[in-house]
């Protein structure tokens, strides 16, 4: 497929060779936001349009706000690796990809031009309402792969894209003292902290103990949720801001 007709009416078609049919059919109901971690736009452009390269998305944001579509939406993009959000595992076959041009962590967290970000709100909303994708649904690289993936950042915008009707998000509670959970820990309390970190989607196992993974769950709920410090230690404000973010979730008010 050499050439299509894009599905958001703004973008401009630049295929990428690399996609396949989603299994079983599925249609989009998860968006899915990336960095692209690369030093340079282009660069990473050239490397999601590149067979060798096995990646994909279906769309790519340039800081100006230019919006390009690598991948028409009916196919399955190869964006989200191994991954896991609500007990599913091929998170490929039902979401929608989106690159947004920044260096991120290895580029020292750049922040994102307010064109790019205008053109990251309008495009999540085209899509949504045209798959009927819940606000909720749309997600951080680093929220359906902890430990795995860090992006798209702890600077990232996202009470910002929620006022405009994209994402989830309630104001964190604030950072104080009190008691915390960490790295070696146990108990019905931590039983209690995984399953709400489970109900609201992380696929976080249900074993009583604080393991690096669950600290690495912990952190990228805190990159999403309570970016203001990211340390994998489950704090009042953390578990705070997650009580109160199931609470708001639709099914659950």
């Amino acid at each position: 497929m050499t050439s299509f007709e894009a599905d958001f009416k703004k973008a401009i078609v630049q295929a990428s060779p690399n996609h396949g049919e989603r299994v079983d059919a599925r249609v989009p109901d998860m968006i899915i936001l990336h960095y692209t971690g690369m030093p340079t736009s282009e660069g990473a452009l050239d490397w999601l349009c590149r067979e060798e390269s096995q990646v994909s998305s279906h769309y790519f944001v340039r800081e100006n706000g230019e919006v390009l579509q690598l991948v028409p939406e009916a196919r399955r993009a190869w964006h989200a690796g191994k991954s896991i959000w609500r007990g599913e595992s091929d998170i490929n076959s039902r979401s929608i990809g989106i690159e947004i041009a920044n260096a991120g962590h290895p580029g020292g967290l750049p922040a994102y031009p307010q064109a790019q970000i205008d053109a990251v709100i309008e495009l999540c909303l085209d899509c949504g309402k045209r798959w009927s994708i819940a606000p909720e649904r749309v997600l951080g690289h680093s929220d359906i792969a902890p430990r795995r993936k860090l992006d798209p950042g702890e600077n990232f915008p996202w009470s910002e894209l929620f006022g405009a009707g994209v994402g989830h998000w309630i104001e964190p509670a604030a950072i104080t003292g009190g008691r915390f959970f960490q790295r070696g820990d146990s108990g019905q309390p931590i039983e209690a902290l995984q399953s709400m970190l489970s109900l609201y989607g992380y696929g976080t196992e249900i074993t009583g103990e604080f393991s690096d993974k669950m600290a690495g769950e912990i952190e990228a709920f805190q990159r999403h949720f309570r970016p203001e410090r990211v340390d994998g230690i489950a704090d009042f404000s953390t578990i705070d801001t997650l009580h109160r973010l199931l609470a708001a979730l639709p099914r659950y008010s």
